[in-house]
C-alpha cells in the first residue's frame, strides 16, 4: 500500500516530527481528502499539549484545511460529492447528529463536536479522513493557502458579525487586528458597517487604514477605549477577537444602549464585567463558536465576491514545528499556512 506524510506529535507538549503512514481508506459518508494547505491556528495548542479529553497520540493537529477529494467512502457520492470537488475542512469537522443541540439543527454547538485533531487526524499531513457534513465548498477564485484560514478564522469573525444585532450603518468595532481581527474589520466594513479597529500602539493606525476601516482606536492611548468610542456615537457591536481578557471588559461601556459585545477571542482570564453596566442599558454579552460547514461555504463565497484574503505566511509541511512555533512566539502576526505538493 503507498503511503503518505503526516506531521505529527507524539507525546503532550513534543514537537512536530515527520512520519510516514500507510493511506487510509474513508469509510461510509466519509472522503479522503488530498490536502493542499493547513493553517496553524492557536487553538491548534489544546491538542499539541493534551489540554482536551479522549485525545490519544500520537496528534496530528490541523483544522483549517484546503485541498481536493481524493476518494469517496460508501455513500458519500449521494451527497454531491465528486472525486476532485476542491473542499475545506474548518474547526466545524461533523456533528453527531444525535445531542439535543444538533436536534434543533443547531450543530456548531453539538454536545460531541467532531474537530481535526481531536476527532481525527487533522490537516497536517498530505491526507486525511473526513466526514461529509464537515466539507465546504471551495469557490475557484481562493487559492487553497487562502480558502484553509477561513474554515476557522474566517468563518468565525464573518459568522460572528452577521449574526450579530448589527446592520448597515451602525458603528461596529473590532478589538484586535492580527489573525482573525484583519479578517473581522475587512467582513466589517463589506457589511456595510462603520467600521473601528481597536489596537495597542499608534503605529497600528496605518495597518488599519489600509484594511479600509473608518478609525483606529489606541488602546494604549491616555484616552480609554469605551470613552473613545461613545465619541463616536457608541459602539452597535464589538466584535472582540483578542485573547485578553481586560483589553475585552474595556469594551463594554462604549457600547450603545442594547449594544453587543461578541467574544471570539479565547483568554483563561474571567471577564472583569459587573451587572450594572450590563442592566441600566440592556447590552449583551455573548461568545460565538466558529460556525457549521455551510456557514464556511458562506464565508468563502462572501470573501471571492468581495476580494476579502487572509494574510499568510506559508512554508512546506516539512517546517511544521518551526511554522508552530513561530505562530506561538507572535512572531508570524497572521496565519502560518502549511503547504503540500498540489495534486
Amino acid at each position: 500500500m503507498s503511503t503518505y506524510r503526516v506531521a505529527q506529535v507524539p507525546a503532550a507538549g513534543g514537537t512536530f516530527e515527520i512520519t510516514e503512514r500507510d493511506v487510509p481508506q474513508p469509510g461510509p459518508r466519509h472522503v479522503r481528502v488530498a490536502v493542499e494547505a493547513c493553517g496553524v491556528c492557536h487553538s491548534d495548542t489544546l491538542f499539541v499539549n493534551g489540554a482536551v479529553p479522549g485525545l490519544a497520540f500520537p496528534v496530528v493537529a490541523g483544522h483549517e484545511i484546503a485541498g481536493r477529494v481524493d476518494e469517496l467512502g460508501e455513500g458519500a457520492g449521494e451527497y454531491g460529492w465528486q472525486v476532485g470537488d476542491r473542499v475545506t475542512v474548518g474547526w466545524f469537522g461533523g456533528s453527531c447528529g444525535h445531542c439535543t443541540p444538533c436536534r434543533q439543527g443547531d450543530f456548531i454547538v453539538c454536545q460531541n463536536l467532531k474537530v481535526p485533531g481531536w476527532a481525527y487526524d487533522g490537516g497536517f499531513g498530505e491526507m486525511m479522513i473526513a466526514p461529509v457534513d464537515a466539507l465546504a465548498r471551495i469557490p475557484e477564485a481562493l487559492s487553497a493557502a487562502d480558502a484553509g484560514p477561513m474554515a476557522c478564522a474566517g468563518v468565525t469573525t464573518y459568522n460572528g458579525l452577521r449574526r450579530s444585532s448589527a446592520r448597515a450603518g451602525d458603528l461596529v468595532a473590532v478589538l484586535g487586528i492580527g489573525g482573525l481581527g484583519h479578517l473581522g474589520v475587512r467582513f466589517a466594513i463589506a457589511m456595510g458597517f462603520e467600521t473601528v479597529a481597536i489596537a495597542r500602539g499608534a503605529d497600528k493606525a496605518d495597518f488599519a487604514k489600509q484594511l479600509g476601516a473608518h478609525h483606529y482606536v489606541d488602546s494604549t492611548a491616555d484616552t480609554p477605549v469605551a470613552e473613545a468610542l461613545q465619541s463616536l456615537g457608541g459602539a452597535k457591536v464589538v466584535l472582540a477577537t483578542a485573547s485578553n481578557s481586560a483589553a475585552i471588559s474595556s469594551t463594554v461601556d462604549g457600547l450603545a444602549a442594547r449594544g453587543e459585545l461578541v467574544v471570539v477571542g479565547a483568554a483563561p482570564e474571567a471577564l472583569d464585567i459587573n451587572p450594572t453596566q450590563l442592566l441600566m442599558s440592556a447590552k449583551i454579552v455573548r461568545g460565538h463558536p466558529s460556525g457549521t460547514a455551510q456557514d464556511v461555504q458562506d464565508t468563502l463565497e462572501f470573501s471571492a465576491l468581495h476580494g476579502i484574503r487572509p494574510m499568510t505566511e506559508t512554508v512546506p509541511l516539512d517546517q511544521a514545528d518551526q511554522a508552530y512555533r513561530r505562530m506561538l512566539s507572535g512572531a508570524a502576526r497572521f496565519r502560518m499556512v502549511l503547504t503540500t505538493a498540489e495534486k
